[in-house]
């Protein structure tokens, strides 16, 4: 068989180029990371972060909130309660057996005694002998090694009287105004009164260069020395700071007003033992006469020289109450030790149920937890809350209903029905004033608690209402992320429908070609071998 080679060329078709598919890559991310991929909706992630940042806040503040309402609830039960009501009839009891009727004449002459001994003992620390004078060589000690410039300055003014001036002088009265009074008339050498109509008379003190000049000496070196050392200090800071230490170079400041605070203490001092001097009268009439005011009279004398008060009858009664029913210094040391034996029933009552609620609180904890250091003391501690607070105005409440009860049982066994006018009086001085005063105050905290209640419910009710709004408008913004995402996830879809078509159809166009490719090979190799070679190879491709 004779080869024979041939060239075969095939032409090949033209085939149509696919369309170029993109890689795609499909990653799963937070739906809110997404936002970020368009800057229209950088506003949206903005807005959602706040909300967060808020409904944080408002968590913080509900919760604070929810503490404090619990803290004005009043969560006592039977128990606190007939503790309560048992400490404030025992304390009513007590007050009614004990303490008893008001007697100020008996009193006032305890006080009495209790002053000129307290005048005697201070004559004594201060160098008196005593040598038969008593209380008259006392307060003679006291006046004369304690003199104030203006005790008698009056006189030749005009005024005040000897059964006054201890009241219109106000550098006589035992208050911080008074103790300023006594230093202006040392340093500035006036003196102040105020008169029954309230008007205020300056009067000048007389006194000579010498007296003026020892005076004012101690304050001129004190403000020399200052002055010395803020320039020290001041040009050549730096320097000072590395030869002394700070503390040092502080104690030289302090130590430049050392004169002027030693000459304003030995005016306080001066002041304060002449006051000592005239708790007893004068010394003509050393435990008898007008004493100094007492702090209350001072304290409504010098409330009636004020502008606009002066104008009204506060003045005439306060000098009324001074001069004729003789309210001074050891009057008012009458009342406040009656009203001291009157608070001893109400402070046993409150040292009762305190004592009740803490040994009761502390079991209940201790029973709770197991561990002090699991302790919530708050819980525990007898006050600042709602619970104590009303078993206290129970308490009080029992009290009072037992002291009026008794007041009015007295008052009518000697004075008959109240018709009587005395019956009023008696009634009202056998009331016991601290035990009422505790109630009222009690009955205050409790109503006070109450409304802060109100309010901090309110305000709870407000915040919580902000905190559902605030939900609403995150779950908004989250379902609104959903729909972005949706609608991304749609676009993606559509994307890859359209690369699918065309892989078709490319792939389509492709099976057609090559069909067509191998119908041209056949029929090219048929016009060269012959049919019958054709119809073999075309078996064997076929195959």
């Amino acid at each position: 068989m004779t080869e024979k080679i041939v060239d075969i060329q095939v032409q090949t078709p033209q085939y149509k180029q696919p369309k170029k598919v993109d890689t795609i890559v499909f990653q799963v991310v937070p739906a809110y990371a997404n936002i970020f991929v368009n800057n229209s909706n950088r506003s949206s992630m903005l807005a959602e972060t706040d909300i967060i940042k808020k409904v944080e806040a408002n968590q913080k503040k509900l919760n604070d909130l929810e503490t404090e309402i619990d803290r004005l609830t009043n969560q006592a039960d039977k128990w606190d309660y007939t503790i309560a009501i048992g400490c404030g009839i025992l304390a009513g009891l007590l007050d009614a057996i004990w303490v008893g009727e008001f007697n100020y004449a008996e009193l006032k002459a305890d006080s009495h005694k209790h002053i000129n001994k307290f005048i005697e003992f201070y004559a004594k620390c201060t160098g008196y002998e005593d040598t038969g004078r008593g209380l008259k060589g006392a307060v003679e000690h006291l006046e004369g090694k304690y003199t104030v410039d203006q005790d008698n300055v009056w006189k030749a003014a005009g005024v005040s009287s000897p059964r006054l001036h201890h009241l219109e002088d106000i550098a006589h009265h035992p208050t911080p105004l008074g103790l300023l009074s006594a230093i202006v008339v040392k340093f500035f050498r006036c003196s102040v009164f105020a008169n029954k109509n309230g008007e205020i008379n300056f009067v000048a003190v007389d006194t000579s260069y010498a007296s003026l000049a020892k005076t004012w000496m101690p304050i001129l070196v004190s403000g020399i020395l200052t002055w010395m050392v803020n320039v020290a200090k001041s040009g050549n800071y730096k320097k000072v700071d590395k030869e002394l230490p700070k503390p040092i170079c502080n104690l030289l400041q302090k130590l430049a007003l050392a004169p002027a605070v030693i000459e304003l203490l030995t005016v306080a001092g001066n002041w304060f033992s002449h006051e000592i001097s005239d708790l007893g009268g004068s010394k003509q009439t050393a435990g008898g006469g007008m004493g100094i005011p007492g702090v209350f009279l001072s304290l409504l004398k010098e409330i009636s020289i004020l502008p606009g008060v002066k104008d009204t009858e506060l003045p005439k009664l306060v000098n009324d109450l001074y001069s004729k029913s003789k309210i001074d210094m050891r009057a008012e040391m009458a009342f406040v030790e009656y009203l001291g034996k009157q608070s001893i029933p109400i402070i046993i009552n409150e040292c009762l149920v305190r004592s009740f609620y803490f040994v009761r609180r502390l079991i209940t904890e201790y029973e709770v937890n197991g561990d002090l250091k699991q302790f919530n003391w708050t819980n525990v501690v007898p006050w600042g809350n709602r619970t104590i607070v009303r078993m206290m105005t129970i308490s009080t409440g029992c009290f009072s209903v037992i002291d009026l009860s008794d007041a009015a049982i007295r008052s009518t066994l000697k004075n008959g029905t109240p018709k009587n006018p005395k019956f009023w009086y008696d009634f009202i001085i056998n009331i016991n004033i601290v035990g009422e005063g505790r109630f009222i105050i009690a009955v205050t905290d409790d109503i006070r608690m109450g409304i802060k209640r109100v309010r901090a419910r309110n305000e709870h009710i407000a915040l919580m209402n902000e905190q559902l709004l605030l939900f609403n408008a995150q779950l908004s913004y989250r379902k609104a992320e959903c729909w972005y995402e949706a609608r991304n996830a749609g676009e993606a879809i559509s994307e890859i429908e359209v690369m699918a078509s065309d892989l078709l159809r490319s792939a389509y166009d492709n099976i057609i070609s090559i069909s067509k490719s191998k119908d041209n090979i056949v029929a090219n190799i048929g016009n060269v071998i012959g049919q019958e070679d054709t119809d073999e190879i075309s078996e064997l491709i076929m195959y």
